[in-house]
């Protein structure tokens, strides 16, 4: 036993034997619990218990041999592997050290993935020179040299096609922009859809324009995205006649505005004179996306404001006397629809405006008193109450021949809403006219009358079913 315990070999097999399986089981459990954790230093610890001990394991048994008379080159060969692990879990562990725990937007996050390869790839070659230096005794000297005035030389002659690739890698280091933000360029306006290290994928919603990022490196772009307020701001220039009153025009603007389905809840919007006739009208919108849209949708419906207020956009001028005859042709078939009389259907008329909306506008507002009858002649609209949650609930479409407004009469509020399904043309007849008119007629009276109550018993029925979560 003494001469087995004396043995050279003897404790550093006994060290393996013994203290290898109780140092895996340690690793298997470390592991485990980072894992759990989800710690970038799982990694490096799976290395050390599935490769880099087992490996030392070897490497000292097989080093027992060089005191005999074996041939050395397993010795080395097994030293090589070992260092070459010990070097890769060196570099495991300094990126879990470095970039594993990065915060989010510090200059570890936004690293690109290729600078960090490429440096893995250099310290991975001097690793290796090292290593064949100290266990084989190798002289690299000359091939480091070699390579380095080799590298220096291409360099020099691919120098115009890396620099942009290098101005590219930097724009991707700074990170101005990321996935999904909305950039505004000269090659194009839409949403970052991909980032690489040769180009920016933009989604311009006519296609997709492929930017190199050298092309992004050496020009000015505005990122739509990364604002100082959290919202956008959709802005639109109009033009209006010189004899417009600024005030008319900027309040006819400002509620159209408003009244926009993309503008953000609690954020006003603003109109702006500019001189010249001309206004600038911001709408607070959630996205660059919205822009588009809600662009759209104000200059549409700008146009028929401005017809309704007697404004002139874009120095348009409306002909007072083809509405007065439209409206004079309508009112006829209105009143005969009506069965009212030649002097029934002169008092509507003297009464009686054009009104144009815009598909999507609000004719009447909720909890609103009407100051005419309006009588649909084109288009249609629909009808919509809306709930104590904020839901806006339907209740019917009306079209050409239907009257809306009929509360005007009456003086009372309307608990329903009326707006426009597409663009729409109304004849409104004040309520003096209509007063006068169903005065006269106490069968139009209680036809109105009637029709306001079906209405007002269908708009009570839909909220209380809202209370109960039917609809």
């Amino acid at each position: 036993m003494n001469t087995l315990v004396a043995q050279p070999w003897f404790w550093p097999a006994a060290a393996v034997v013994v203290g290898l399986p109780i140092v895996l089981l340690i690793l298997h459990e470390l592991h485990a619990a980072l894992l759990q954790r989800g710690s970038a230093y799982a990694k490096p610890v799976a290395l050390m218990r599935n490769w880099v001990f087992p490996a030392c394991a070897v490497y000292l048994l097989i080093q027992q041999l060089e005191d005999t008379d074996a041939d050395p080159t397993w010795s080395k060969v097994t030293a090589t592997v070992f260092g070459f692990l010990i070097m890769m879990l060196l570099l495991s562990g300094a990126n879990a050290a470095v970039f594993g725990e990065a915060r989010t937007g510090s200059w570890r996050d936004r690293l690109p993935a290729i600078f960090v390869d490429l440096g893995r790839l250099i310290l991975i070659v001097i690793g290796i020179g090292l290593l064949l230096s100290w266990v084989w005794g190798a002289d690299i000297g000359g091939l480091i040299t070699a390579v380095g005035v080799t590298s220096i030389v291409i360099g020099l002659a691919v120098q115009s096609a890396v620099g942009p690739v290098i101005s590219g890698l930097l724009l991707l280091f700074e990170q101005p922009f990321r996935i999904g933000d909305w950039l505004d360029t000269k090659f194009g306006r839409g949403r970052v859809v991909e980032v690489n290290w040769r180009a920016v994928h933009i989604d311009t919603e006519n296609g997709l324009q492929v930017v190199p990022n050298a092309a992004l490196a050496g020009d000015a772009f505005v990122n739509l995205s990364r604002t100082t307020a959290p919202y956008f701001k959709a802005k639109a220039t109009l033009t209006f006649g010189a004899d417009d009153p600024p005030g008319e025009v900027k309040a006819a603007l400002l509620a159209l505005a408003e009244s926009l389905p993309a503008k953000l809840p609690g954020i006003p919007a603003a109109a702006v004179a500019l001189g010249g006739a001309s206004y600038r009208v911001s709408v607070p919108i959630a996205s660059p996306a919205d822009e588009g849209a809600a662009i759209t949708q104000l200059q549409h419906r700008a146009w028929y404001a401005a017809q309704r207020r007697g404004l002139h956009l874009n120095g348009a001028k409306a002909n007072r006397k083809e509405h007065r005859a439209f409206v004079a042709d309508h009112v006829e078939q209105i009143g005969a629809s009506l069965g009212l009389d030649p002097e029934a259907v002169t008092a509507m008329l003297a009464g009686a405006r054009l009104l144009l909306f815009a598909e999507g506008e609000i004719v009447q507002s909720v909890n609103s008193v009407p100051d005419s009858v309006g009588f649909i002649v084109e288009g249609a609209v629909l009808m919509f109450v809306d709930t104590a949650d904020g839901r806006r609930l339907t209740l019917g479409d009306l079209g050409a021949g239907d009257h809306i407004g009929g509360t005007a009469l009456t003086r009372q509020r309307m608990i329903t809403g009326v707006a426009a399904v597409i663009d729409t043309t109304i004849i409104a007849v004040s309520r003096d006219a209509m007063n006068a008119i169903v005065q006269r007629d106490h069968r139009l009276a209680r036809r109105i009358g009637e029709e306001i109550e079906m209405r007002r018993r269908a708009a009570r029925e839909a909220l209380a079913e809202a209370a109960e979560g039917v609809r």
